[in-house]
Parts: structure tokens; C-alpha cells; sequence
């Protein structure tokens, strides 16, 4: 095929979408999704090009995502709608206290190994619970950075054994409610994050009567990655630095509390990308936790903070985004650095604990959304201009025309020179509206012709990688990135977006997403990719509804198109307890799945917020908004400015409205 021939195909692709529909299989979606690398033991895609949800890994069977999706709505469950799988949360569980259970054998580790929950990452009540219920086998605590996090684990932990950490800013009230907690059987451990603790601790002692475990949180000189590095270091928000650990512990001493001090804790920030920081800072860690054994501290627990990374683009690498080890590499090299460290100076080694909280909760949660309409930049094939028409216009066509492989980097420029111009003449009033339409027409369909060329090259050039984002489509879509995804606002986190059916079709359109708010940060316009991060998603062009058969009941959906639902996958950590409330969209509709031999059931139904309940939250009643509209109604009827039977319609739609769920119906 000749090179103008290549051109033309190319740009008919994109006027013809299902030009190359049979071609595509879904072993091309798994390597374009990257489903693979993030997904891989859960997500997974079936002969029917659907997404496929495996809850229990390898060890049971697989639901059908796009199935179950349609089964959910007919529950009258609408979207957005995040689904949790309580298999895959045991599984992580298992999974974390498995590895370190080989890494304690296979380097004949005499200690043991003690996981906790930091709740700080999902604090949802249903989660905790089942937590709590799948970590029993493992003696599985939780942690509590906060007063309310306390009342939570104290509450809820019922585990023999387990562990209660308890970080965070602390007020006297925290530690004497954490102290007492040993009546109850729990085990809590204060740790020691400020200089003004201690004496808390002592106090707190002295007027209780009960002798409290405590732990220190050391600032370490390792520094972590990515965007928490700076957790750890001098100037790290919580911790003691080395004089501070030194005059703790003579504080200790006098108040003959030493015996009290049995955990060391540190943390050098979440989603640690690179195992080399893991070494070092355990290896300075190891080092700390046997001088204080020597100083006389009754050291028993060496708690390694969280950190422990997903790998959210699939890359193995160490990106920010991912990670370059296992969770098997990530407990050998703690388990080795404490055993080496203390058999150096004979000290006993101790029990390890970790806070992992991403790497346990992330993957548990899908967030599945509709698409509501798009807006895309196909142009038409443009029409040849007459010899009456502007000149600008016949040159931006004659550009059209001769754009080549040889030359498609100048008529790009030329494009641009031409654009401006009839632009500006248009200002002075020597262009008309009509002329200046069919040149902008003309403009899209040069980019676009360049951009199948642009595709076909091996080396794109700078001037012109950003075309693809230029004529992207934006597909918008029916949640609010704030309230479900806020780190991918706020601090640009990368989590796996991909549709959950069609995947047995080319996805023929590029495009960004826009969510529901009338805010431009309301967006999603970074998306993983094997290298970096790419700025558009590969998506399916809206397929339109069939006509219904004239004797059927005529509805009248939002949508004039067919159901296209886009699901956002590993966001399980931080993002339902992060999320505000902008433009007063609230929480989505949540359901637990529990895998069965049967299919799955739905052990837990969590409805959104309706209106009525985030009008609250901004202190309006919502009986008195009624009241007021009820009587304006009655003043427009006086007014004769509405009839009886609007009048009836706008109070019986308002009353509905504060009823319903803040997203938009489908």
C-alpha cells in the first residue's frame, strides 16, 4: 500500500470505527489495559471481551464484572457503584502473614511476625470488621492514629493476642483511655511519637496504677521515595531523633518504667516504589532496636511502618506508580536485616510488626461508572473550497491535500500559521461566521490526518506529542473525582481505568475523562502506561440505542445511547475515608460480594447519600427548603406567573429530588 493510501485508510479508521472491529482480540485489551501487571491475581478478561473478577485468586472460581454490574442496577443499586470483594481483602491478609511466614522459616527466624491494620486507610465499618474476622487465624491487630480511631479498634478488636498500636498526636485522655485498654484484654502499645509524651506516659501511669507498654517512633536518617520521602529525616512530622530517643529513655529510667519501653516503630513514607530504601532504612532500624536493648529498654516488638507499595501501573518498576519487588522479596529483607543485626550483639530478636494498609486494602475495591455523553473531534471530510471563498481557506485546504509522511511536520505549522489568521481576520470583521466554521472544520481534519501518521512513527517529535491529547474525545462521566478519587486530583495518583466490557472490540477513540462537577480539576486525564504515564485513555465509541418496536412502552432514558461502564480499579486505600463533598455529590452506592459455590451473595448493601442527607451536611433542613418552595409556588399562582398543574409538577419533582441519589440516573 502506497504511503498516501496508508493516510487515507488511517483517517477513514477514524470515520468508520467498526472498521477493524473483528481484527481486535482480547490478549490486545490485557496488553493495552495492562490488566496483567496490576490485576494479576483478581482481574483478568474472558472470552466474552467482559472483565472478570477472580475474588479468592487461584483458589476459587471468577465472577463475570459487567454481569454482576447489570445484576446490581436491577437490585435498584445505580451507579457509580463501588464494589467490594471481602475474598480479596482475606486474600491480602493471607497473602502478607504467608510471606512472612516463609521468610520466618526459610532464614530460621526465631521470632514471629504480627500484622496490623492502620485504619487511617479505610475506616468503614464493614471492612474493619471483616478484617478483624479474616486476620484471627494470624493474630492480626489494627492501628489508630486518632481518638476516633481508637474508640473504633477498641470497640472492635476482639482478637487474643492481636495487637493495638496506637500512633498519632496524643492528649492525656488517649493515653490513659490505651493504657486502661489492658483491663479488657487488648494489648495496646503507646508509641512515643513526641518529646511531651513521655511524660503523659509517666503521669498517666503514676495516676492509674497501671503500667503502660510503650513504643518510640524514631525519625530515621534513611530517606524514603516518590512524593512521602520526606516521612522520615530531621524534619519529618512525627518521631524522635536520636537525643530525644536518649533522654526518653533516661526519663523512663528515673520514672523506673524502663521495663515499660518494648517497641521501636518507624516509617519512611507509604508506597515505597523501591526496595533499596526498604534495606536501608531497616538495616538503620535493626541497628537502633539493639542499642536500646543494651541501654536496658525490655525491647520486644520492631514495628517497620507501612510503605509497602501496590503496583498500580503494572510496571514492575521503581515509578512511583509501581514497585520493583514482591511482597515476598519486601519480608525477606526485613526478616534478615533484624535476625543478622541481632545475632551480631546477641540480643534476642523481636516480634516484627507491620502497618500495611495499601497493599491490604487497595485491591478489594472496583469503582464502576457510566458514561453520559462525549464530546470527540471527528471532523468530516472536507469539502474542496470554490475560487470565490477566502484565500486563507483554499490555502489551509491546498495544506489538507498535500499533507504526506514527508511532510506532515510543516503542514502541522502551516495549519497553525492559517488557523491564526482567518482567527484574526475573523476579529476584524473581514472573515465571516460561516468561512471561519468550515476552517476550523478544515483544521481538525489536518490534525487529524497527521495524527494517523503521527502514529505510524517510530520517533514522534516534540512539537508534535501533544496532538494525540489534542484530539482526544472527553467522555464524561457519572461520578466526582473528589468524592472517589481524590489523590488523583490532589496529588496525581495513577489508578488502573479500563472498560469492562466491549474488550473483544477495538477501542477506537482517545480520550480524557470529565466527571459530574462544575470544577476543571473535575477530571482524569493521566493514565498508566508501560513507560511513564500516557494522557489519554483507549476507549469505544458510544454505540446509539435501537429503536424500540412501536407497540412497546416508550422510555426515556438519560442516555440516548447504549450502557458503555468504565470501572476504576485498586483505590480500596485511602480514597472513600478522603473524599469531600464538591459540588455536594456523596458517597456512591457500596455492596460487599462474597464469593459462594453458587456464584456470590451480597452480605452488605450501603446506599449513597441521597440529598436530602448532604444537604444536611451543610446544615439545610430539608423540610424547611420545602416549605419555601411550596410557598413561592403559592405566591406565583397568586401572581398568575405558573398554573395549578406546574405548581404541582415542580413541588412533587423538587420533594423527589431530595430523595434521591446525588448522581445522575442511567
Amino acid at each position: 500500500m502506497t504511503e498516501p493510501s496508508i493516510v487515507a485508510a488511517n483517517l477513514e479508521i477514524e470515520h468508520n470505527d467498526s472498521a477493524l472491529v473483528k481484527r481486535w482480540t482480547i490478549e490486545q485489551s490485557e496488553e493495552l489495559y495492562r490488566i496483567q501487571g496490576w490485576g494479576e491475581p483478581y482481574f483478568s478478561i474472558n472470552a466474552a471481551g467482559h472483565v472478570t473478577v477472580s475474588p479468592q485468586a487461584d483458589r476459587g472460581g471468577s465472577l463475570d464484572l459487567y454481569e454482576l454490574v447489570n445484576a446490581l442496577k436491577q437490585r435498584n443499586l445505580g451507579l457509580p457503584l463501588l464494589i467490594r470483594f471481602s475474598d480479596i481483602l482475606e486474600d491480602r491478609i493471607e497473602r502478607l502473614n504467608a510471606c512472612f511466614a516463609k521468610a520466618i522459616a526459610r532464614y530460621s527466624y526465631p521470632g514471629a511476625y504480627r500484622g496490623v491494620f492502620p485504619t487511617k486507610c479505610n475506616q468503614q465499618r464493614h471492612l474493619i470488621e471483616d478484617l478483624v474476622r479474616f486476620g484471627k487465624r494470624h493474630q492480626f491487630g489494627l492501628e489508630a492514629g486518632s481518638k476516633p480511631e481508637l474508640m473504633i479498634a477498641l470497640a472492635t478488636l476482639d482478637t487474643p493476642g492481636a495487637l493495638l498500636v496506637c500512633n498519632g498526636y496524643k492528649d492525656h485522655e488517649y493515653i490513659e483511655t490505651a493504657t486502661l485498654a489492658q483491663r479488657l484484654g487488648h494489648i495496646p502499645i503507646i508509641v512515643l511519637e513526641q518529646a511531651e509524651e513521655v511524660e503523659m506516659a509517666i503521669e498517666a501511669a503514676r495516676k492509674l496504677g497501671v503500667k503502660p507498654i510503650l513504643g518510640i517512633r524514631a525519625k530515621l536518617s534513611t530517606k524514603g521515595v516518590g512524593r512521602w520521602g520526606n516521612s522520615a529525616g530531621d524534619r519529618a512530622k512525627f518521631g524522635l531523633k536520636i537525643p530525644e530517643i536518649i533522654q526518653a529513655v533516661e526519663k523512663l529510667r528515673q520514672a523506673d518504667m524502663l521495663d515499660c519501653l518494648q517497641l521501636l516503630h518507624y516509617h519512611i513514607g507509604s508506597q515505597i516504589s523501591a526496595i533499596s530504601v526498604i534495606k536501608d532504612a531497616i538495616r538503620e532500624a535493626s541497628q537502633i532496636y539493639v542499642e536500646l536493648a543494651r541501654l536496658g529498654a525490655n525491647m520486644q516488638y520492631l514495628d517497620v511502618g507501612g510503605g509497602l507499595a501496590v503496583d498500580y501501573d503494572g510496571s514492575k518498576t521503581n515509578f512511583y506508580a509501581s514497585k520493583n519487588y514482591s511482597m515476598q522479596n519486601y519480608a525477606n529483607d526485613i526478616v534478615v536485616e533484624v535476625k543478622e543485626a541481632c545475632e551480631e550483639r546477641q540480643i534476642p530478636v523481636p516480634t516484627l510488626v507491620s502497618e500495611s494498609g495499601q497493599a491490604i486494602a487497595a485491591h478489594q475495591s472496583v469503582l464502576v461508572f457510566d458514561v453520559l455523553s462525549t464530546s470527540d473531534v471527528l471532523p468530516d471530510l472536507p469539502e474542496p473550497p470554490s475560487p470565490q471563498d477566502p484565500l486563507l481557506l483554499r490555502n489551509l485546504y491546498e495544506t489538507y491535500e498535500s499533507i504526506s509522511v514527508d511532510n506532515y511536520q510543516e503542514a502541522y505549522h502551516d495549519a497553525n500559521q492559517f488557523k491564526e489568521e482567518i482567527i484574526s481576520k475573523f476579529g476584524f470583521g473581514y472573515i465571516s461566521l460561516p468561512d471561519r466554521a468550515r476552517a476550523e472544520r478544515l483544521y481538525w481534519a489536518c490534525c487529524a490526518k497527521i495524527l494517523a501518521i503521527v502514529r505510524q512513527q517510530d520517533y514522534v517529535p516534540d512539537d508534535l506529542e501533544d496532538l494525540e491529547k489534542i484530539m482526544a474525545s472527553i467522555y464524561y462521566v457519572n461520578f466526582s473525582v473528589f468524592q472517589s478519587a481524590p489523590d488523583s486530583w490532589a496529588i496525581d495518583q495513577l489508578f488502573p481505568i479500563m472498560p469492562i466490557h466491549r474488550l473483544d472490540e477495538e477501542p477506537t477513540r482517545r480520550a480524557t475523562l470529565a466527571d459530574l462537577t462544575c470544577d476543571s480539576d473535575g477530571k482524569v486525564d493521566q493514565f498508566i502506561d508501560l513507560r511513564d504515564i500516557k494522557y489519554v485513555l483507549e476507549l469505544h465509541p458510544l454505540n446509539p440505542l435501537e429503536p424500540q418496536p412501536p407497540d412497546q412502552p416508550v422510555n426515556q432514558p438519560v442516555n440516548q445511547h447504549e450502557p458503555y461502564y468504565l470501572a476504576m480499579f485498586l483505590n480500596g486505600a485511602y480514597q472513600e475515608v478522603m473524599g469531600n463533598l464538591h459540588n455536594l455529590f456523596g458517597d456512591t452506592n457500596a455492596v460487599h460480594i462474597k464469593l459462594t459455590p453458587k456464584g456470590y451473595q451480597i452480605e452488605h448493601v450501603v446506599k449513597g447519600d441521597t440529598m436530602t442527607e448532604v444537604l444536611s451536611y451543610v446544615q439545610y433542613d430539608s423540610e424547611d427548603l420545602i416549605e419555601k418552595i411550596r410557598r413561592r409556588t403559592e405566591q406565583a399562582l397568586q401572581d398568575n406567573q405558573i398554573t395549578l398543574q406546574e405548581a404541582r409538577l415542580l413541588l412533587q419533582n423538587y420533594e423527589h429530588s431530595l430523595s434521591r441519589y446525588t448522581y445522575l440516573s442511567s
